[in-house]
Formats: structure tokens, C-alpha cells, sequence
């Protein structure tokens, strides 16, 4: 039993299973790779790392990449060097571009003239038809259960039917997708295919550190908090000691200012607090996550997560059809 075909532009991947672009350094080249390499669709994310740092990752991401396998690029929008990353994402010739936190013009003229599908972001279907009409290739919805900052308060599976009726262009499902279940059932309302963050962290590839996964694992639902981070946004994370920190009104002390963002409360440093978690000190700094992530157990090599995701899959639709019969093929 086969995944209905995802196309966007020339991207045909074996899964209809999209690797969430996660910063700061948490999907960088050897999860991507991985997830491409397991037939799925992965992504570089270009935040907080430099210019070269982004290329590097792209190239080394390329040769890891066995067969047609394909690799994207996430830049923000709300980030000061979003043009630099985007225009060097093209030049490296990544497979599509994908940008959140706001909508730029240019950008899809930019991937146009480069011959590269831009993919939007959205949390609405009224952005959805904006990011259609300028150019966008498929678009990405998300919902309320996505870590990391919140562009909603409204759950995915609220949102996806509107943005499905708005637009012509393939539909990615994506917040709190954590089983084939989900998978199956964003695809029964219009979805083209899915957008997985979460789990992909706790995966033996993924980029992040060992302590950045562990949390992951021991996380329980109760240990989920909402955060007002310095971008404007309510963001999910990881109860720990920094998010008590920064639950007050006090300004936090920071070394320096990372000046990263266009628009920023300069409250505390979201830029700085992310690259503390990923590198290794899970307790003071900011550790993003899904709404689910207490469902995950172990870390597990990225083609088993997609193996146990299609063996998911399979069973809802035996479920469904009543179908003994049905099996991945």
C-alpha cells in the first residue's frame, strides 16, 4: 500500500513525510540527509547560523544524499539576514525554499527566477490565498500544537479544510503530527502530506545534542509551557529553569546582543537561550517542542521512525476499510 504521490514542482519523495525545519542548529545536514535518504523530505534550518555555516551544511547534506533524494532550506522571514540565506540558499541550489514569520514579495520572485519552489509557512487560509497569489509552490499549515513559536491559538486540524478550499497549490499538515494515525487522517481531509518536527529531534541522526534529545524522552505533558519570547510570539517549550526565568516581567541580563531579528522586545535573547539548550545546557536555555512530544519514548534512526509511521499508516486504513489485505508495499 503506497502514500498518495506528494509533488511540488519536481519534489516527488517516496513518503509524503516533510522533516520540520528546526533552529537553533537542530536540523542542520545530518538530519536532513537522513530523513531524504529515508524517502522523506528534509530541511537544513538556516537560523542562527552563519551565511557559511548554512553552505556548508547544504553541500555536506548533498553528498550524503544517496539517489533522488531531496534538501531544503527553512529561513524566517523575521530574521535580519533572511535575503542573505535565501539568495545563498539559491545559489547552492537547494531543492525549495521554505519561510515562516512573515511573507516577503520578493522572495517568491527570487525562487522563480532561480527555477526553485518557495514554500510558505501559513496559519490561516487568508495567508495561504496571499502566499498562493504571489507565488508560493505549496504552502504549510500549522496549528497550535507545533513547538517552537506559534503563529495561532487554533488547532491544526481546525485550520487544514480552509486552507485546503483556499488554494490550489499542495497543502502540508503540520502541528502535532506524531503517528501514521495523524498521517491518515490529515490526508483523508485534503493534506498533500505532512510536516513532522518533534519527533524527528529524538532521532539518533538529528543534530541536536544527547541531553537536547534525553529531554525530549522524559518530557511529560505536564512539563509543556507557553513562553512570550522576545519575536512577539507565544512559543512552546520544555519546562525548565530558564522558561521560569523569563515567566516573570524582569528583563534578563544577556553578554550581547545577538541582533538578529527585525523586530525584537529585547526582554531577553531568544537567539542566545536556544544556542545555550543546543549546546548541551538543557536547564537555562530555551528547549522547543510539539504539544505530544510526551508520547515519544526512545530515540529511534530516522527510518525507523518513517517505517513505524508507514506501518501506522497501513494499520488505520486495514482499520478503516476493513481490509485485512492491505499492507506496505
Amino acid at each position: 500500500m503506497n502514500f498518495p504521490q506528494l509533488k511540488i514542482g519536481h519534489i516527488m519523495p517516496r513518503v509524503p513525510i516533510m522533516q520540520g525545519g528546526m533552529g537553533v542548529g537542530i536540523s542542520l545536514s545530518k538530519l536532513a540527509s537522513a530523513v531524504a535518504n529515508a524517502g522523506g523530505i528534509g530541511i537544513i534550518s538556516g537560523t542562527g547560523i552563519t551565511v557559511n555555516e548554512m553552505r556548508s551544511h547544504i553541500r555536506r547534506a548533498k553528498e550524503l544524499v544517496k539517489d533522488a533524494g531531496y534538501i531544503g532550506v527553512n529561513v524566517l522571514f523575521a530574521m535580519n539576514d533572511f535575503a542573505e540565506k535565501m539568495k545563498a540558499a539559491l545559489e547552492e541550489k537547494v531543492d525549495f525554499i521554505i519561510s515562516g514569520a512573515g511573507i516577503s514579495r520578493d522572495m517568491y520572485s527570487w525562487g522563480k527566477k532561480a527555477g526553485i519552489p518557495v514554500i510558505s509557512i501559513v496559519s490561516s487560509a487568508k495567508l495561504a490565498r496571499i502566499s498562493e497569489r504571489l507565488g508560493a509552490a505549496a504552502i504549510v499549515v500549522e496549528g497550535f500544537e507545533a513547538g517552537g513559536h506559534l503563529g495561532t491559538d487554533r488547532p491544526m486540524f481546525d485550520i487544514l479544510p480552509e486552507v485546503v478550499d483556499a488554494v490550489s497549490i499542495p497543502v502540508i499538515a503540520a502541528g502535532g503530527i506524531m503517528t501514521g494515525g495523524d498521517i491518515a487522517k490529515a490526508l483523508a481531509m485534503g493534506a498533500a502530506g505532512v510536516q513532522i518536527g518533534t519527533r524527528f529531534v529524538a532521532s539518533e541522526e538529528c543534530d541536536a545534542p544527547l541531553q537536547f534529545k534525553q529531554k525530549y524522552v522524559e518530557a511529560r505533558k505536564e512539563d509543556m509551557v507557553l513562553v512570550k519570547t522576545t519575536v512577539g510570539l507565544q512559543g512552546r517549550a520544555i519546562k525548565n529553569n530558564f522558561t521560569k526565568l523569563i515567566s516573570g516581567p524582569d528583563k534578563i541580563k544577556i553578554a550581547k546582543c545577538q541582533d538578529c531579528l527585525k523586530n525584537c522586545s529585547y526582554r531577553f535573547c531568544t537567539l542566545d537561550s536556544l544556542l545555550t539548550s543546543v549546546n548541551g545546557d538543557v536547564e537555562n536555555g530555551l528547549v522547543f517542542a510539539g504539544a505530544r512530544v510526551d508520547e515519544i519514548k526512545e530515540i529511534l534512526p530516522v527510518q525507523k521512525i518513517i517505517d513505524n509511521l508507514t506501518a501506522e499508516y497501513v494499520e488505520t486504513l486495514r482499520e478503516k476499510f476493513h481490509n485485512p489485505t492491505i499492507s506496505p508495499s
